[in-house]
């Protein structure tokens, strides 16, 4: 179970929501009052979504092993302690890596440390606060947990961002396509 923390990241993921819905009804709106203007900006602005998209999605999906494994160090760098050790906890962890010498919090309050297989390990037994010379036995260490969850989630999320970008340019290629049709409730006369 995952629990989304960053009211930063929630707020993010409303506004894009916001933004989405209005473009649908820009869209909406210009289909139904068969207004050009409306739907020549409604075109414009999803082509432009469909390019972000589609190259978001791509970028997740060729990101291999080693820069999953950048991208993590880097965000692990910047963390918070707090948030390391919510990481460590949750899939029972301790520390990045062995080959880095990167501050984590103490790993003898979590369970793999408790386990009789890893007690003895130098990351399990620090007890100071600063643990930046720790070498954790390779298995128990984050990376080795999280390399599979980062690689599910950007495959996940490439797969998705394909699907709906190409969705998005269904909706471009119809809009060109009904954009010039007369309103049959209009004067037959008219010019369009």
């Amino acid at each position: 179970m995952s629990i989304v923390t960053s009211l930063a990241l929630v707020g993010g993921i409303i506004a894009c929501g916001v933004f989405l819905l209005l473009i649908a009804i820009i869209g909406l709106v210009g289909a139904l009052k068969h207004h050009q203007v409306l739907l020549f900006f409604y075109m414009i602005i999803l082509f432009l979504l469909f390019l972000i998209q589609f190259g978001i999605a791509c970028a997740c999906l060729a990101l291999n092993t080693d820069q999953q494994k950048d991208l993590a160090k880097n965000a692990w760098k910047i963390a918070d302690r707090s948030v390391k050790d919510q990481v460590q906890r949750h899939f029972n962890c301790c520390g990045f890596d062995n080959t880095t010498s990167m501050s984590h919090p103490p790993c003898y309050n979590i369970g793999l440390c408790r386990d009789s297989k890893y007690s003895n390990s130098s990351c399990c037994l620090n007890k100071s606060n600063n643990s930046t010379r720790d070498t954790c036995a390779p298995l128990c260490t984050c990376w080795t947990s999280l390399h599979r969850e980062i690689g599910t989630g950007l495959r996940i999320s490439g797969g998705i961002g394909l699907f709906f970008s190409f969705t998005e340019i269904v909706g471009v290629w119809l809009a060109i396509r009904f954009r010039n049709l007369k309103d049959p409730r209009a004067n037959p006369s008219a010019f369009l």
